[in-house]
């Protein structure tokens, strides 16, 4: 799959009853009515189609997800060397050799 342009638009090759068709794949939006894509469409007039229709994700609020406030978790440990030493204070292994 290849992306054709910044519309959105990618062409598929298909395998589909022993031949080779070209899938297109676009961004359109739905007016209530009728599907208008967002660019040019480059298709045969006249000529039946299938479509598929899959609703794109709206982005997500980023405001509302946690890993973006996550030094809020943070906590105070006063243990210096916690970020070399954290196998031996998460696992009880043996402290590493100061090189």
């Amino acid at each position: 799959m290849e992306d054709n342009n910044s519309l959105g638009i990618r062409y598929v090759s298909v395998w589909l009853k022993g031949m080779i068709t070209l899938a297109k794949t676009m961004k359109v939006v739905f007016d209530g009515s009728v599907f208008r894509p967002s660019g040019p469409v480059h298709l045969e007039a006249g000529k039946k189609y299938t479509i598929t229709v899959k609703p794109i994700p709206e982005d997500p609020d980023v405001e509302k997800d946690p890993a973006f406030d996550i030094s809020s978790l943070a906590v105070t440990t006063d243990i210096q060397d916690l970020s070399t030493e954290h196998d031996h204070y998460l696992y009880g292994l043996p402290k590493r050799r100061n090189t």
